[in-house]
């Protein structure tokens, strides 16, 4: 999967991460940040449940889950997971089982490591990593790469973007996010566009949408080809997100949503 970076598709091949994390025990020992971030948009246990469209076919289902605390360098962390895999229906067209999971910082919301598992028809392609964003580097299967502090992958990005204050924010306003995918550094941003009331699978929902920036490659075709509906509300929980591709458009659609860490007040009755 060159170069792309998907925030619908997810994380890890447990053998090769254990054993990256095996020889690299001196990186467990560093603290991953400085920064602070208060989290009121998520918390342990959270599921979200997600329908792919592609087009007017119903393609494909992915799940985000948050695990209970962990502690990983004697700090609160989680361990956030991000699934997608194409029905058994669609295999046929295109067979997807990607996996991409972050063990994040609870207080800098950074990831300290980072696992994906991507099979795609032929195509299989794992990678892990241990970060070190106090020295600006992370460790991978490949060596060292220098990295700006506080870089996210892409199941941490999700989250991360769901912390930033959209409430408060002016149409136009863009965040800057640094993320690492397939040992490159991409740096880019996520731009606020305003709200917007939409039609969902959960009801009519008040939302906050947002432009993530992409890298334009073998599947998309512009940098402003997504567009990402999160909840106007404390969770900011993404409930639609639509992209061009290549060759053609995708849709996903939240279904589904347990544990949240505030009340859905976004919803209109």
């Amino acid at each position: 999967m060159n170069n792309r970076v998907t925030f619908y598709i997810s994380a890890v091949g447990l053998s090769v991460f254990c054993a990256l994390l095996f020889s690299m025990k001196s990186a467990e020992k560093v603290a991953p940040t400085e920064r602070k971030i208060e989290n009121t948009a998520y918390q342990s246990g959270e599921i979200l449940n997600y329908r792919i469209h592609y087009g007017i076919i119903n393609a494909g289902l992915v799940n985000m889950t948050v695990s209970e605390p962990l502690t990983i360098n004697n700090k609160s962390a989680y361990n956030l997971k991000v699934e997608g895999e194409t029905l058994k229906s669609f295999d046929w067209a295109y067979k997807v089982r990607d996996k991409f999971e972050s063990w994040v910082d609870g207080e800098s919301q950074a990831p300290i490591r980072y696992a994906k598992t991507v099979r795609e028809n032929a195509y299989f392609n794992q990678d892990i990593a241990i970060y070190n964003h106090s020295e600006k580097w992370l460790k991978n299967k490949q060596g060292q790469l220098t990295i700006p502090q506080y870089t996210q992958d892409v199941a941490s990005a999700i989250y991360y973007m769901r912390t930033l204050d959209y409430a408060n924010a002016s149409v136009g306003t863009t965040y800057p996010i640094d993320v690492y995918l397939d040992n490159k550094i991409y740096n880019l941003n996520v731009k606020y566009m305003g709200k917007e009331v939409i039609k969902s699978d959960i009801g009519k929902i008040r939302c906050f949408k947002i432009k993530p920036q992409l890298v334009v490659d073998r599947v998309f075709k512009r940098t402003d080809a997504m567009t990402v509906w999160v909840t106007d509300d404390e969770n900011k929980v993404p409930v639609r997100i639509q992209t061009d591709i290549r060759v053609g458009s995708l849709k996903v659609d939240l279904v589904k949503y347990q544990n949240l860490k505030n009340p859905m007040t976004c919803l209109v009755k």
